[in-house]
């Protein structure tokens, strides 16, 4: 078997050896008979998966022991239409600054709060972040919602280029950090909420993580069932019903091998190198590449980019197929490709996308 370098954006690339141990532990797990798919949640086996996930994923990002961690079902999507629930009152006002498509989406998941879109960059067509003295932020909202990563406009807010935490004063700041979390070292305490879709940076696709400073948790919030109350979630362990057993413990695999590796610094390190790969092939090809975003907010994470003439996009993914490199289409709202540079994808994935992209240049610029 051969397996590709797969640039998907999600469900995405996982490393290897993480794959490799489940595959190992999917007939029995641990000596117990059974595989971990069979078993209980309320069972031993089980906790032991889940709070060694919870352990490990506090030492990768520094969680201070003032914030709680959630495992919920579903996706980013979900919590987007949850935190409103737990932590704005019926019709107080909420602040969104959006960078792109998921900025744009989480607006769709407010019902019965008041919404201020306090800065958009839609008006630029997403290349860029609005500046922080641009934002228009209430001193009475529940929250600031961001997009630390826009994974189909390939916009990114960076600490290490200053643009996170943008200050936000009393309000706390909240953040999906869905296809970034991970990839460099963030101060979680600037944060009032960090969440995420496991799909990109920590696992497979069916579960989230959710990081709430605990006093938030105090927050009436608006009428709610029991099961979509984050206070009930982490009273639960998580566990009000039954979770995705299978998708939490490849999460727990996948944030072991990451701190196995290094941790969130050694991540950081990978993620410029191999950035700076790919974008030194866009820059470099003379106008036969192109990325439109800013060069202040490129994302590391996902980089769409454009051919000079589109009809040779079908071209360019079948050769790509070829040379062993998958997941580049681009998203149907921008067209084009797009490579995704999480985690598990190593720099010699990289560099042999780099070379492809000038060996087609060759024989079609």
């Amino acid at each position: 078997m051969a397996r590709a370098y797969n640039f998907s954006p999600g469900p995405a690339m996982l490393p290897e050896a993480v794959l490799r141990q489940a595959q190992a532990d999917m007939l029995e797990w641990g000596g117990a008979g059974a595989s971990i798919v069979e078993m209980s949640h309320r069972g031993p086996e089980f906790l032991q998966v889940a709070r060694q996930a919870e352990a490990d994923l506090r030492e990768l990002l520094a969680i201070p022991d003032d914030y709680a961690v959630l495992f919920p079902a579903g996706g980013a999507t979900t919590q987007q239409a949850l935190i409103a629930l737990n932590f704005a009152d019926p019709g107080q006002r909420v602040d969104y600054v959006v960078s792109g498509h998921w900025g744009r989406t989480a607006l769709k998941q407010l019902v019965s709060v008041d919404v201020n879109v306090a800065a958009s960059g839609e008006a630029g067509g997403f290349r860029g972040i609005p500046a922080r003295e641009e934002w228009r932020l209430s001193d009475d909202a529940a929250y600031v919602h961001i997009t630390a990563n826009e994974t189909i406009h390939g916009v990114e807010f960076r600490p290490a280029w200053g643009h996170v935490p943008p200050e936000t004063g009393k309000v706390p700041l909240f953040a999906d950090f869905s296809s970034s979390i991970a990839s460099e070292p963030i101060d979680v305490s600037k944060y009032g909420l960090i969440y995420a879709g496991a799909q990109k940076n920590l696992g497979p696709v069916g579960i989230s993580v959710v990081i709430v400073r605990r006093d938030l948790l105090e927050r009436a919030g608006q009428p709610r069932a029991d099961i979509f109350d984050y206070r009930s979630q982490l009273k639960g362990e998580s566990m009000l019903n039954t979770p995705p057993t299978w998708n939490w413990y490849v999460l727990g695999l996948t944030v072991r091998w990451m701190l196995d590796e290094g941790g969130t610094a050694e991540f950081d390190r990978r993620s410029d190198e191999k950035a700076r790969l790919l974008y030194a092939a866009i820059d470099g090809s003379g106008g036969f590449y192109r990325n439109d975003v800013d060069a202040s907010v490129r994302s590391r994470m996902n980089v769409p980019f454009f051919l000079v003439d589109q009809a040779l996009d079908a071209a360019f993914l079948d050769g790509a197929r070829e040379a062993g490199l998958i997941g580049l289409k681009g998203h149907r709202v921008l067209g084009g490709m797009r490579a995704s540079l999480y985690n598990p994808m190593p720099v010699a994935g990289v560099q042999a996308l780099a070379d492809y992209m000038r060996e087609f240049q060759k024989r079609h610029g």
